[in-house]
């Protein structure tokens, strides 16, 4: 069966500074659990805040450093999760009810992609 990444983008403009709530992470936990049992979730991760983190970037033979937070942009990575499910479909639906269990102030898109094999 194909592996599918989804990747979640936060906008962390509207995110709490204090993160996800308790009730938040316990839906996502009970959601993990069960995408978990249904032997789809193969990985999933958090990520800290862009301010921690550091942007890599290679261009006419140059590399560059940039220090987070990245103001230039609107989304970051706030984590992944790596599904194995019978089609795009399958994994479209999972990532579905994970955006679902936010509550309304948060902003998050998922990019789903099938991870190439060999």
């Amino acid at each position: 069966m194909p592996r599918y990444l989804s990747l979640v983008q936060i906008d962390e403009r509207t995110a709490p500074a204090e993160g996800p709530s308790p009730e938040l992470m316990q839906r996502m936990g009970e959601l993990i659990e069960e995408i978990t049992k249904a032997g789809v979730m193969l990985q999933t991760e958090g990520l800290t805040p862009s301010a921690q983190g550091k942007r890599v970037h290679y261009a006419g033979g140059e590399l560059s450093v940039t220090d987070g937070p990245f103001t230039e942009s609107k989304e970051v990575v706030g984590g992944y999760a790596i599904m194995q499910c019978k089609d795009m479909a399958e994994a479209v639906e999972w990532t579905k009810r994970f955006l679902k269990v936010h509550e309304e102030h948060w902003t998050v898109t998922c990019e789903v992609r099938e991870i190439a094999e060999g």
